[in-house]
């Protein structure tokens, strides 16, 4: 079963750590990845988390989120942003080679003036990994901006948290530069429609045990939760995205399925049953035609 990692648990193998009161109720902490690393049995456990994460990194390391295996060759740099929706974990060499900062938080920890959410920013986004390689000068730049968190952090400054939040901005918006996301110059009820299936879809993953079932598995469920006809909700997908809407489903069902094939050892008709087939033969033969293999051979790499 892939776990759920709360930020008590957290905090509480890595003492001598210290958890912060936070900001609202929320909370933040940051730190080098040297000291991370101190323990390497307290690394590699792949789960998803109930907090946000940004880790800049030097390799030797290798990233694996969902589906994706991204590696960092030895001196090469990146900045990743992880969210509370994929499973993810590191893989770093024994002798905790690589160099770095991270910084966690909770969406608690943003302050009430603002309407955002973490998963409002695409780098927090679960379509894809937010995995950005750095050239020097971005680094040193990111890297600056850590150390200022570390500082403030150690500091006895009353209002320590709300400068640090504004760190935490500034870090997620020079992410955000990265790859910047075009703003469509006013939406049109496609590529709303085209939003709000996105979000309806996010919401049924990951899936983190054999019991549970998607809830919503076909077009015409969606369409219905979305209160739309089928057919028009084709032609907005179309439009918004180039693909249909059974296109868009099954695609993050095979990303699911990679995930736990990889990352599980639960049966592969254990799999098929919580992803809603029936008949595992069907999902194969759409494990086949998407992934251009079978489930079984995937789990044999």
């Amino acid at each position: 079963m892939i776990g759920l990692q709360t930020l008590a648990a957290f905090y509480a193998d890595r003492l001598p750590l210290l958890q912060p009161d936070g900001l609202r109720g929320g909370a933040f902490s940051a730190w080098r990845l040297e000291d991370f690393l101190a323990d390497m049995a307290l690394v590699g456990v792949y789960s998803r988390k109930d907090f946000y994460k940004i880790t800049l990194t030097t390799g030797p390391a290798t990233y694996l989120c969902a589906d994706q295996r991204l590696t960092l060759a030895p001196g090469e740099q990146a900045l990743v942003c992880t969210n509370t929706q994929v499973p993810y974990t590191w893989d770093v060499p024994a002798d905790g080679a690589c160099r770095g900062y991270c910084c966690v938080f909770t969406e608690a920890f943003l302050p009430a003036h603002t309407h955002l959410r973490p998963a409002d920013w695409a780098v927090f986004a679960p379509d894809k990994p937010a995995f950005f390689r750095l050239t020097a000068a971005q680094a040193r730049a990111f890297g600056e901006l850590f150390e200022k968190m570390l500082t403030e952090q150690a500091s006895d400054y009353p209002y320590k948290y709300e400068l640090l939040y504004h760190y935490l901005m500034e870090c997620i918006h020079g992410a955000l530069k990265l790859e910047p996301v075009a703003e469509p110059h006013g939406a049109t009820a496609a590529t709303r429609l085209a939003a709000a299936f996105g979000s309806l879809l996010a919401s049924q993953y990951p899936i983190i045990t054999p019991a549970r079932q998607l809830a919503l598995r076909t077009p015409q469920a969606f369409a219905d939760a979305l209160a739309v006809h089928v057919n028009h909700l084709n032609r907005a997908l179309k439009a918004a995205t180039g693909k249909t809407t059974t296109q868009l489903l099954a695609e993050r069902l095979v990303q699911e399925a990679r995930t736990l094939l990889r990352h599980t050892d639960w049966p592969i008709s254990h799999i098929s049953h919580c992803l809603g087939f029936e008949e595992p033969t069907h999902f194969t033969r759409l494990f086949r035609k998407y992934a251009h293999c079978s489930p079984s051979s995937l789990r044999s790499v």
